[in-house]
């Protein structure tokens, strides 16, 4: 299955190097490119793309607005760059929706491995960059973890499958630590989505290690 992917930069040289490396990865094809956040919705709608790689820092209509419009719309999986990894565009990208965050000084092999577990529904966001954000969190004054209502309605093996996605573990990962098939891993996933009344699960390993879930 051939992953179809936009990439949306507003620096033509960045831009041209991510589309070389996607362009010439296996199993990849970049159907499109755009230069800010409105043109990349409007691609987004025109192309349907499986994937939409997507700066943060854009003129006019950002990557944190278009990843709304994306997700609203389930054009497509976002996947954001970003220069630094902690900023206050990251966090208000996972809370748009998106499916993680890549740093834009991501070795190749990287790049194209975490667009096609995208692709596939897994988010791709660091342990140890969780980890910050976190702490980021915890540090703002403004931020007070509450203890979400769904929490209480998930089941024993949701409540599992939540501590692995703190973890940062894949669907395979979690299939093999829970002795069950990966088919039955994503539809745990789902529930709990559901249930936390979240978008990704980026934001179920966050909201796992805001709580103690955390899988050891």
């Amino acid at each position: 299955m051939t992953v179809k992917v936009l990439v949306a930069d507003d620096h033509g040289a960045i831009r041209a190097g991510l589309v070389l490396i996607l362009g010439n990865a296996e199993g990849i094809e970049v159907v499109g490119e755009a230069a800010d956040g409105a043109a990349a919705v409007r691609q987004a709608r025109a192309l349907n793309p499986d994937v939409v790689l997507m700066d943060v820092r854009m003129p006019g209509t950002d990557g944190i607005s278009a990843t709304r419009q994306v997700i609203a719309e389930e054009l497509a999986e976002v996947l954001v760059l970003t220069t630094f990894d902690l900023d206050e565009y990251v966090h208000a990208a996972l809370r748009a929706g998106a499916a993680g965050f890549l740093l834009k000084s991501v070795e190749a092999p990287r790049l194209v491995e975490a667009v096609k577990l995208v692709a596939a529904g897994e988010g791709i966001l660091a342990p140890q960059v969780t980890r910050k954000l976190i702490t980021a969190f915890a540090r703002s004054a403004h931020h007070r973890p509450d203890t979400p209502a769904g929490l209480a309605e998930l089941t024993d093996r949701e409540r599992e499958v939540l501590g692995c996605l703190g973890a940062g573990l894949s669907n395979a990962q979690i299939g093999t630590r829970l002795r069950i098939g990966e088919t039955t891993v994503k539809t745990h996933v789902s529930r709990v989505l559901t249930k936390l009344d979240l978008r990704s699960r980026v934001q179920a390993a966050i909201l796992a290690q805001e709580n103690g879930l955390v899988a050891g």
